[in-house]
């Protein structure tokens, strides 16, 4: 599906939607990335929608946020000029924008605006290929713009793909009440129930087969679907994008160490989700909330896989995945690194406990990979109650990361804990007591 660009581009469509990326960069702000690697992302964000060609982009720098535009008046005047140099059809704030504000900046630059929760949207309605996606992707949309009410909704009939925030019919004028759209609401809400329904006939009739099930997440394009399909010997879209898999794909496979599994590929997360696609696509991400092991795939080539690694554990906590289900982390991309970083990702992951460096491209530490999750889902637990001192405290920490801790009780001088947890577990705790 691709998305109607003709009122952009006049009559016919004849060209492609020219987009402008801006990121604003609050210096008051508090900030984990770098604003050159957000506005990167913010480009990668919109090469993922068809029919977009990116003509310019850049970070404007901000004292302040304004309430009624964003910008300041030189700031507005200079990206004004821009916009015609360029010939920009399309703005793309990386950042959130208010309903008011979009409405201003729209009237002043004479162009369309989308903000970064409406871009993330337009790529999910684009990707939506399931039942399910294309319903959670609707349900989202109408969580978004109920706030807005600037646009029409004949979009919602789904005659064409994407959302209609960037271009195609009843773009015009306000359509729909907040009455409309609530109706709307709940007619999604009532069909998607159906769906998970479905699904979790299927989630029980999966439980019958003895296998276990291995949900891959990560940040987008971190290469779990490329994993994925190494593998499975699977076809899943694997593609050098943001947001190359939107629905989940499953698929039993034996594994070379004899072991077989069930192996799920997910959505990529990424830093910011927008809120309403968190609790729309919580229905998909059921496979990792009920997932005997989770891989976490990371690009370890990325300069900022490390904050990527944080803003999927973030959300990972805010889906509810259990402390105790255990993990594996994969450093994927190692054969993008220069052979001194190389050399010191395959050390730092020999180093680190549950933790492989691979390439799923090239099949490297892909054996290794095998290994380590048959021995993690082939570990028994025992119950033990362990009694600590109060100077005890890094051990104990240790035991709360881990997940194993199922209660405590204090005292005067130490602390009882009790402890669900793997023979490697106990190794390691004993192990730590002795240094």
């Amino acid at each position: 599906m691709t998305i109607d660009v003709s009122e952009l581009s006049g009559a016919g469509g004849t060209r492609r939607t020219r987009a402008l990326v801006l990121h604003p960069d609050l210096k008051s702000a508090p900030r984990r990335r770098t604003a050159e690697h957000s506005l990167d992302e913010a480009v990668s964000l919109a090469h993922a929608l068809p029919g977009i060609d990116v003509v310019g982009q850049t970070i404007v720098r901000l004292p302040r946020l304004h309430p009624g535009k964003l910008f300041g008046s030189g700031k507005l005047d200079e990206i004004k000029a821009l916009i015609h140099e360029r010939e920009v059809d399309l703005v793309l704030i990386d950042g959130p924008v208010s309903p008011v504000q979009q409405r201003n900046l729209e009237r002043d630059w004479d162009v369309k605006l989308l903000d970064r929760t409406g871009l993330i949207l337009e790529i999910f309605a684009d990707r939506a290929r399931t039942r399910e996606g294309v319903l959670q992707v609707e349900l989202a949309a109408l969580s978004y713009q109920r706030t807005r009410l600037v646009r029409a909704w004949t979009h919602l009939e789904r005659q064409r793909g994407g959302l209609g925030f960037v271009g195609g019919p009843g773009e015009t004028q306000l359509e729909a009440d907040r009455r409309a759209i609530d109706e709307q609401v709940v007619r999604l809400r009532r069909q998607l129930s159906k769906v998970v329904k479905t699904r979790e006939l299927h989630r029980a009739a999966r439980a019958k087969v003895p296998f276990p099930i291995v949900a891959l997440v990560g940040y987008t394009n971190a290469g779990k679907s490329t994993l994925f399909n190494r593998m499975t010997g699977a076809e899943v879209l694997a593609k050098d994008m943001l947001f190359a898999t939107l629905d989940p794909t499953m698929r039993a496979v034996t594994l070379p160490t004899g072991k077989q599994v069930i192996l799920s590929d997910t959505v990529g997360f990424i830093s910011d989700l927008p809120t309403q696609l968190v609790a729309a696509f919580r229905a998909t991400l059921e496979e990792v909330l009920s997932a005997d092991l989770i891989v976490h795939v990371r690009d370890i080539a990325h300069p900022e896989t490390g904050e990527q690694a944080a803003d999927v554990a973030a959300i990972l906590s805010t889906l509810g995945v259990q402390q105790s289900t255990p993990q594996l982390e994969v450093w994927n991309k190692i054969d993008q690194l220069d052979p001194d970083n190389r050399a010191a990702a395959l050390a730092r992951a020999e180093r680190t406990d549950g933790t492989l460096a691979t390439s799923a491209l090239t099949g490297e530490g892909l054996e290794a990979l095998a290994t380590a999750i048959t021995e993690t889902l082939d570990e028994t637990r025992t119950q033990d109650t362990l009694t600590l001192s109060h100077a005890d405290g890094r051990r104990r920490a240790w035991l709360y990361e881990q997940g194993v801790v199922t209660g405590e009780e204090q005292a005067e001088d130490t602390v009882r804990v009790y402890v669900n947890w793997t023979a490697r577990q106990q190794r390691r705790f004993q192990l730590m007591g002795q240094n």
